[in-house]
């Protein structure tokens, strides 16, 4: 199976509770492609009623890494699939605590440059793990990309029948 990996130009939405923002952003992505099957998928952070998106310079990357050290915030990753004109979507939510983070851990994670395109301003599958304490939920969905929900959805991506 080829996949094609498109970044489609769409303004996401920006305003709302967190599963409806990425469930919507989901949603924007997978119907500005055109395909037999196409996937969308989207994540924000949330800690309380604010949201987190991607950070638009280190400035801002830091102030939310600030904001979440030490605590436990929630990561929230939707999927969009239209195949055959069907549109499905679920959303998944994931407890993450980040540890106390100091500037010179904050200062050489921003180094990095892994901040740059990720909600929340961390990548728990990259450097990000040294800022975790621990999780409560499924890791693929912090990563982006909720594997259960896919699997239920395209079990035959997985070569499973």
């Amino acid at each position: 199976m080829v996949f094609e990996v498109v970044v489609p130009d769409v303004e996401e939405l920006a305003a709302g509770t967190a599963r409806e923002l990425v469930v919507e952003n989901a949603l924007r992505k997978a119907r500005a492609v055109v395909g037999e099957r196409v996937l969308g998928a989207d994540t924000c952070v949330s800690l309380g009623a604010r949201v987190y998106g991607k950070p638009g310079n280190e400035g801002q990357a830091r102030a939310f890494l600030e904001e979440l050290s030490g605590v436990e915030h929630e990561v929230w990753s939707a999927i969009a699939l239209i195949e055959a004109g069907v549109e499905r979507t679920t959303a998944r939510r994931t407890r993450v605590r980040l540890r106390a983070l100091d500037r010179p851990l904050i200062d050489w994670y921003l180094g990095s440059g892994e901040w740059r395109g990720r909600a929340g301003g961390y990548a728990i599958q990259g450097r990000g793990a040294a800022l975790v304490e621990g999780i409560d939920g499924d890791y693929s969905n912090v990563v982006g990309l909720p594997i259960p929900d896919l699997l239920a959805f395209a079990p035959d991506l997985f070569g499973v029948r």
